[in-house]
């Protein structure tokens, strides 16, 4: 099961599978498919999985277990990559919100993110290797980009699984909170990034823009009325 929720902008879409550890069997990824299209236009998307043990923890195997060929297992790893790609190009600011681990398939989920928020007691790993398999969502691609090529093939290769603490230090997770106070931190969070001058910020720091565009992202906003009431707040601080 999917949930999603929409408030001021902010798009939550949680993964409500928690006997199976929110793993994602074939009709899961078709709701979730369905929930990102739901989420079209929204200023800012969250991910987060149900209760405090697991974020997404892969595929689930029980299910998946009946593919048994090449096609149908090639198949479901583009269907996943394509959700995993949508979840990146989403327009505005992507959390993923790890209320739980993220392990083999759920690590590539969650760097599809923009900014990864943690609690303090998640694992994070890219432990495929566990079952003789390698990444195939492009979580490869993206935690290569994330850590660096060598530390990339280090963690996918030997499936080393790290605590929030050390994943924060590898460059893996941006942001780490307490366990009590996790929930109204992460949204709190992601609520801060839906405006439009996050999404804008997103497009510069994510793909190439030249000058030109850059001026242009800057003047849209410079005219907004949301601008003018900020900056006679500002202004009249000063006076």
């Amino acid at each position: 099961m999917v949930e999603l929720e929409i408030q001021d902008g902010l798009a939550v879409v949680t993964i409500d599978r928690p006997h199976a550890r929110n793993a994602l069997d074939p009709a899961t990824m078709g709701e979730l498919e369905k929930a990102l299209d739901a989420a079209e236009g929204a200023a800012a998307l969250a991910l987060t999985g149900s209760g405090d043990r697991a974020f997404v923890s892969g595929g689930d195997l029980k299910e998946l277990a009946k593919l048994r060929t090449e096609a149908e297992a090639g198949r479901m790893a583009l269907r996943m990559r394509a959700l995993c790609d949508r979840i990146a190009a989403f327009p505005g600011p992507v959390v993923a919100a790890l209320n739980g681990s993220a392990l083999g398939g759920g690590a590539e989920v969650a760097v599809a993110a923009d900014i990864r928020v943690a609690a303090d007691d998640v694992r994070i790993g890219f432990n495929q290797t566990a079952l003789a398999i390698v990444p195939a969502w492009g979580g490869a691609e993206r935690l290569a980009r994330l850590v660096g090529p060598g530390r990339a093939l280090l963690l996918a290769a030997t499936g080393r699984v790290l605590g929030a603490a050390e994943a924060q230090q590898a460059g893996l997770v941006d942001v780490v909170l307490p366990r009590a106070g996790f929930d109204g931190g992460w949204r709190e969070l992601a609520r801060r990034l839906a405006t439009r001058q996050a999404r804008e910020i997103k497009m510069l720091t994510t793909r190439a823009r030249t000058p030109e565009e850059a001026a242009a992202a800057f003047a849209r906003l410079w005219v907004a009325e949301e601008h003018w009431e900020a900056a006679e707040k500002v202004m009249s601080r000063g006076r």
